[in-house]
């Protein structure tokens, strides 16, 4: 049996203004926001194409979360988002508050990529496939 990804799920201590950033930056939809019975504000997003869920939560209650951490480390490390024009999406990304971390980057025949740093210090990578003769990507 194949498996699909269901989530990835985000903790936030405000996890409505980094669902509204995530609108803002990737076209995501909000689902729903609601508070769960674990006492945590609960945010559902899709991706704007439909094909990833993502959950966005605050602590539950009396639970103590630890710092996030945009540098490269082990475990769930980034997640990615295709680009068509890396530049123009650095510029509207910082503008929207994250930070660049690395990048543009030229991978030796692949992509272009990038990575920022976004709310609650997640690690977020810009992806632009590789432009052949006559502009097609592969």
């Amino acid at each position: 049996m194949g498996y699909r990804i269901n989530h990835i799920h985000l903790k936030s201590q405000d996890p409505r203004k980094t669902a509204e950033w995530y609108v803002n930056a990737f076209d995501f939809q909000i689902a729903s926001d609601e508070t769960r019975v674990f006492g945590d504000r609960f945010v559902r997003c899709r991706s704007a194409d439909g094909g990833i869920n993502v959950n966005i939560s605050g602590a539950r209650t009396n639970e103590k979360l630890g710092s996030g951490n945009a540098l490269p480390h082990h475990g769930l490390e980034h997640f990615g988002f295709d680009s068509t024009d890396i530049e123009a999406d650095i510029a509207r990304l910082t503008g929207l508050g994250a930070r660049l971390l690395e990048g543009p980057t030229q991978v030796p025949n692949g992509p272009r990529i990038a990575f920022l740093q976004g709310p609650d210090d997640t690690r977020l990578e810009l992806v632009e496939a590789r432009k052949i003769a006559g502009g097609a990507c592969c």
